[in-house]
């Protein structure tokens, strides 16, 4: 139902899954396994499966804490974006590698929760995507340190809540596990 014409595909959008990102961060183990077994399983569908990587003055272009973790890596052909925004749409080439893949609808993963992941959903639901969050994909770290009012675990289940009631006039936005997630559209 995106709002973008002749953009049928899926793509599932794996967001700053980098070692200075997850290192510290919920359930780190298992949230990357999640995304690996989906970036698999989109594979075996041939759905597009799109990387996204931050950079900033905390965290390098070419650091070891810019790598993508080793538990994952690109494969052949699929495209990197490289971020210096929260938003994964913002002052990249996001957009256009989506176009030319027909891609109309996202199914987004990584980290973190309440940084890059909220913004992208918006950006995404703001330029026309249909959106999936995978709600057992994403972490984040304590931030509470930096004034967060609540600790990870709840800012992941607070995401997930409000990105299920969240919509836009002719697009969609809706949060489900790994185990439930359907690639194709109906």
């Amino acid at each position: 139902m995106t709002a973008l014409e002749n953009r049928p595909r899926t793509a599932l959008l794996v967001i700053d899954v980098q070692n200075g990102v997850v290192g510290d961060a919920f359930d780190r183990d298992r949230v990357v396994a999640t995304i690996g077994d989906l970036v698999e399983r989109a594979r075996a569908e041939e759905v597009p499966v799109v990387w996204v990587q931050h950079s900033d003055d905390a965290l390098a272009e070419g650091s070891p804490g810019w790598e993508i973790v080793p538990e994952l890596a690109p494969g052949d052909g699929e495209p990197v974006v490289h971020k210096h925004f929260g938003d994964s749409f913002e002052a990249t080439d996001l957009e256009q590698r989506l176009a030319e893949q027909g891609v109309g609808r996202l199914v987004v993963t990584g980290a973190q929760t309440d940084a890059c992941i909220r913004s992208t959903l918006h950006g995404a639901l703001a330029r026309g995507y249909d959106t999936t969050l995978v709600g057992d994909a994403h972490t984040t770290e304590d931030l509470r340190r930096f004034g967060m009012p609540i600790g990870p675990e709840e800012a992941i289940a607070y995401t997930n809540t409000y990105w299920s009631y969240t919509a836009a006039p002719g697009r969609t936005a809706a949060v489900t596990t790994a185990a439930e997630l359907i690639f194709a559209t109906t």
